[in-house]
């Protein structure tokens, strides 16, 4: 059964982010549209983000008493309802309100996913299946910048966002149906269903537990710093460098495309030398791609740092996950990835506008040297305690 529910989860990964990844690709169309700024524009962006994150917690916490297959079904159909209001949105105000929306509805997939594919795969071959399911979510992000752009150049920003969801929004009912119908409709690790044999069944949380606080810290910081930059690089490339909105959508398609292998790769190299050399490797290479943003000229240099800055991304997300799993006590794995979720994911929203602040007020290189240096001194701390801890013995 797990060769078969892997792809199914794969492809609604895939539908959970489609809608939601055409934002930023979008946003010199909207803006344009929309009379926004760059303050605005990081609001926009914000307004799904801060609600995704949020929702993360009470979504976590459902999902250890309740089950899985609703709150998953409503991060796939939830949020192509949305997409299809963001279609008919009419203003700034009302987009921004659809956009809450959506990540209020978005909140679950993650904290109910992950958990179900940890449960019916062995431990030691937990990372490579967390990786492969990264892959999903990692090829929405490559191919909706192409798709959305588009669609947008032939019927509008509008349309791209109806002629997605549509699709979507039958996947996650179908994914709903099939789930309860082979009985894994309620299984949540704080209250497992009998009906799969496969389930994972270590109640104990193993290694050094007390760098869950450091690794979740770094690794959302990770998470938050990259994505708030992601979201308004496509006006670096517009506005700084006079690039075309194809080439600005062309360039963060390929930042989200080392998702397609780093994630995968994350989770291999965490199943054969251990989660925490690769956690620290993408928290010490995040602050130094930031501030590379600021040498590069629009060609090889900014595709190859963007490149690099996805690959620090998303190489680090399938092995925190794999972790947290792995060190949390079960009945309170949703629950403390939630808490991930909602720091990593939330956390963009707060800190975008004011990366599009610094950008209005100053100018783009503020922007980046800023983020870069605190991702600098963020990674520099937290290793220090996850090694500190690592070396201390246990008691």
């Amino acid at each position: 059964m797990f060769f078969l529910l892997l792809p199914l989860f794969v492809l609604a990964h895939f539908s959970h982010h489609l809608v939601a990844a055409q934002i930023t690709p979008l946003l010199p169309f909207i803006r344009d549209s929309l009379a926004l700024d760059y303050t605005r524009a990081g609001v926009l962006v914000s307004a799904f983000n801060l609600a995704y994150g949020a929702s993360q917690l009470p979504a976590g916490w459902l999902s250890d008493r309740f089950g899985s297959s609703t709150l998953i079904a409503i991060g796939i159909s939830g949020v192509a309802l949305c997409g299809l209001l963001i279609g008919i949105s009419s203003h700034f105000l009302m987009m921004a309100a659809v956009l809450v929306l959506m990540g209020i509805l978005g909140g679950g997939y993650h904290p109910s996913a992950s958990p179900l594919i940890s449960s019916i795969v062995q431990e030691k071959y937990r990372g490579r299946a967390l990786g492969i399911h990264q892959i999903g979510g990692t090829a929405s992000f490559f191919l909706a910048p192409l798709i959305a752009v588009g669609i947008a150049r032939v019927i509008g920003w509008r349309g791209s966002f109806l002629t997605l969801s549509i699709p979507t929004l039958l996947y996650g009912v179908t994914l709903f149906l099939l789930l309860n119908r082979w009985g894994y409709g309620r299984i949540a690790y704080g209250n497992i269903s009998t009906n799969s044999k496969s389930i994972d069944n270590n109640n104990k949380a193993g290694g050094h537990s007390r760098s869950l606080i450091p690794v979740i810290v770094l690794n959302s910081f990770i998470q938050i710093f990259i994505y708030s930059i992601l979201s308004l690089i496509t006006f670096y490339v517009v506005d700084h460098f006079g690039g075309s909105k194809e080439v600005a959508a062309a360039l963060l398609s390929l930042s989200h495309s080392a998702g397609l292998w780093a994630g995968p790769l994350g989770g291999f190299l965490s199943d054969r030398i251990g989660k925490l050399p690769v956690l620290l490797f993408a928290g010490v290479i995040t602050g130094p791609l930031l501030l590379l943003l600021n040498h590069v000229s629009l060609g090889f240099s900014i595709s190859l740092v963007l490149l690099l800055i996805g690959m620090a991304m998303y190489i680090s997300m399938p092995v925190t996950e794999s972790y947290v799993i792995s060190h949390a006590p079960m009945q309170s794995r949703s629950t403390l990835l939630g808490i991930y979720y909602f720091a990593s994911r939330g956390g963009p929203g707060l800190m975008t506008p004011a990366v599009g602040y610094l950008i209005d007020k100053y100018r783009f290189s503020v922007a980046f040297a800023s983020t870069g240096i605190a991702a600098v001194v963020l990674a520099v701390v937290c290793s220090v305690i996850i090694v500190r801890n690592e070396l201390q013995p246990d008691r």
